[in-house]
């Protein structure tokens, strides 16, 4: 069953649900690209492991708490009782294992193979200013951006903070409205951006796939991947659209949404 919207799902802005839906994304992703590449190209699948161990974690379920019963000594009051302490809350933090998956296409020209271009999902993870996952996909975003690699990020969280190489101030100022954003920085191209902005309302956006110099640009219909992953992993039944979702829509946006829905039955 595809989703009722025409785009991109916003009830799939969601923490929990969003760790499975980027992974699918990019194993979708990696899909339609093999079925695109020339000879002479491949892919790979990498990641990013950090232990992440934060009391501002956006992850449920990461620390266990236990209230030990009180003992007869601590409830005794009688005079010349042995001082007790109260009974503490004990708190077992468990650190979190974060994979954050990445595709690269590579060039086998010669035998050796060479990145030629990195895409990115991005993830609640490596957004919140501050994170540790924040931290790491700057540095590498910050390599690759120095470097003859392109860089292709798709954002697809709407109301978080930005971090696509883009300047968010550059698009601002060009008075566009937007909810979703790929952003391509091709490699050795300085500050030079090629950026599709779309907003919950409109389809996801075919965009380019750069190869090595030479080589015509790939065309990757985000939509089409969007729709896979939504149908294949079974997201309609586990979605809740009688409920307003995690980021809730604003204004028009939610009355578009809600009209849509009712139409669909889904209210």
């Amino acid at each position: 069953m595809p989703s009722p919207f025409p785009g991109m799902d916003p009830y799939l802005e969601h923490p929990v649900i969003w760790t499975g839906v980027h992974q699918n994304l990019i194993t979708y992703t990696n899909a339609a690209l093999n079925a695109l590449l020339p000879p002479g190209y491949g892919t790979n699948m990498g990641e990013r492991l950090y232990v992440m161990q934060s009391d501002r974690s956006i992850y449920p379920d990461l620390a266990v708490y236990e209230q030990p019963q009180e003992s007869p000594a601590a409830k005794s009051s009688a005079p010349g009782a042995a001082a007790v302490c109260d009974p503490p809350w004990v708190l077992v933090v468990e650190p979190l294992e974060v994979r954050e998956v990445f595709i690269e296409i590579l060039s086998l020209a010669g035998g050796a193979e060479r990145v030629v271009t990195a895409i990115e999902f991005l993830s609640f993870t490596n957004k919140p200013l501050g994170s540790d996952g924040r931290k790491l996909y700057v540095t590498k975003q910050r390599e690759l951006l120095g470097s003859r690699v392109n860089l292709l990020e798709v954002d697809l969280l709407r109301n978080t903070e930005h971090i696509v190489a883009a300047p968010r101030e550059e698009l601002t100022y060009r008075g566009r409205r937007w909810d979703y954003l790929v952003s391509l920085h091709r490699g050795n191209a300085g500050t030079r951006f090629e950026v599709w902005a779309v907003t919950v309302r409109q389809r996801l956006p075919r965009v380019l796939v750069p190869l090595a110099e030479g080589d015509p640009d790939l065309v990757l219909d985000l939509q089409r991947v969007f729709e896979r992953c939504y149908d294949e992993a079974g997201y309609a039944r586990r979605i809740d659209y009688r409920k307003d979702p995690y980021t809730p829509l604003e204004g028009f946006d939610a009355a578009w949404a809600d009209a849509i829905l009712k139409g669909g039955g889904h209210r």
